[in-house]
């Protein structure tokens, strides 16, 4: 059975064993919690248990493969603690949780050496209330993100782990994201974006919610109940980040416009997150990769990211400009190199690849991995009281002088999809 038939299957059938919210689970035989259930390698997930190794095969340690195991629980935040590592080998692992959201990167642990690290997952179903529901498109009834199950995926260059405990927590704050193909959680190969990423770097104190979708702009992301599904889960204390402008320049005729749709469509994120004590966030759109002939990026997006601008003014909201931030990075990768930022590749790459990928405005994961630390240093440099909650070994990013690719080591999940996201 292949991941998208298995997932169809399992749709609605694990709801009924949604309502636990605590877990713990031991997978080397080495229980140090009595009441740590032992994960064999025969504990595939089943709608009768409601946990288990999910999507494929269970992990061989000799093959140093990735595998994911998962837990039917309802929608809310929960706090993962893994153990990595083992008596017999070392390792290094990387842990992914839902549609690709990287938590643990590249961890690694001397045989016999153990590590513990926490970290917050944000689950979520399409149900807003009884009867009403999130209206995703056809090519989303596949992704991890909307599913009855949190699931993870550990990967890596031997990943390791020993044991791995899941709690239900409703008292960190929530970021939840708001946009589009360029902050959507990707579930496959070559595909990334910044709202996956940005993950990585968060501590356990705090939450992201990533409700972006390709194709979306700030109107029909309102109309396909996005919103107001974040809204049933929002709190005093959250954040709503908002980054639009790449598909709302597309829509022409009577009322459309950056000064005019746009801004309406905005202003009811705004209102709709003060509402509940919440703290909206406008981030300014990605620039494409467009250059000109004398190597400088051209402005692709209108005058979106100035009403941005003048609503953030307007409304006394934060705004990360993100649309100069990465104007310069672009600028400093250069017409050529910044390719290797975006989805370019040559025919073959990836199974049933026979085209090349020429894609600028949709990132792989060294250029989602940039875009996101964009977004941290300007949380930090809007001096936002989220930036006590980013970890400590970020460091702050210039983009004039982006991360050598060559130091940055992704180990690819197993999923790959040549079709590329909605929107452009």
């Amino acid at each position: 059975m292949n991941r998208y038939t298995l997932l169809a299957a399992l749709w609605l059938s694990v709801t009924g064993y949604a309502q636990q919210t605590s877990f713990s689970f031991c997978f080397d035989g080495n229980k140090k919690d009595e009441k740590a259930l032992q994960i064999t390698k025969q504990q595939v997930f089943s709608e009768q248990t409601g946990y288990g190794y999910d999507l494929q095969s269970a992990p061989d340690l000799k093959a140093n493969k990735p595998f994911y195991f998962s837990v039917a629980v309802p929608d809310g935040n929960y706090r993962v603690t893994v153990t990595l590592g083992s008596k017999k080998s070392a390792g290094v692992t990387t842990v992914r949780a839902e549609s690709r959201r990287l938590f643990i990167e590249n961890l690694p642990t001397r045989k016999g050496e153990f590590v513990q690290q926490s970290f917050v997952v944000n689950k979520r179903n399409t149900e807003i209330a009884p009867g009403e529901y999130v209206k995703i498109k056809v090519r989303e009834k596949s992704k991890l993100n909307w599913d009855n199950k949190l699931t993870l995926e550990f990967n890596g260059d031997a990943p390791l782990l020993s044991a791995l405990t899941i709690e239900k927590v409703s008292d960190v704050p929530t970021i939840f994201l708001c946009g589009n193909s360029t902050v959507v959680d990707q579930d496959n190969e070559p595909w990334a974006s910044w709202g996956q990423m940005i993950t990585r770097f968060f501590d356990d104190q705090v939450c992201v919610a990533n409700y972006a979708e390709s194709g979306e702009s700030a109107n029909t992301f309102i109309a396909a109940g996005r919103l107001k599904k974040a809204l049933s889960q929002m709190k005093a204390g959250d954040y709503l980040f908002m980054e639009f402008g790449h598909n709302d320049q597309k829509q022409k005729g009577p009322g459309k416009g950056a000064y005019y749709s746009f801004m309406t469509s905005l202003k009811t994120f705004i209102d709709e997150a003060r509402a509940r004590g919440a703290h909206p966030i406008l981030v300014t759109p990605t620039q494409r990769r467009s250059f000109d002939e004398r190597g400088k990026i051209k402005d692709t997006h209108e005058d979106y990211p100035e009403a941005m601008k003048w609503l953030a003014h307007k409304e006394n909201v934060p705004l990360i400009d993100l649309n100069s931030m990465t104007r310069v990075l672009y600028e400093a990768m250069g017409v050529e190199n910044s390719k290797k930022a975006f989805v370019h590749y040559p025919a073959n790459t990836y199974p049933g690849q026979t085209k090349a990928l020429e894609d600028n405005t949709h990132f792989n994961p060294y250029g989602a991995y940039q875009i996101a630390q964009c977004i941290l240093q300007g949380i930090i440099d809007q001096k936002m009281p989220l930036q006590k909650y980013i970890r400590k070994d970020f460091k702050r990013y210039d983009p004039h002088h982006p991360d050598d690719i060559h130091l940055f080591h992704w180990n690819l999940s197993p999923f790959a999809e040549i079709e590329k996201p909605d929107g452009n």
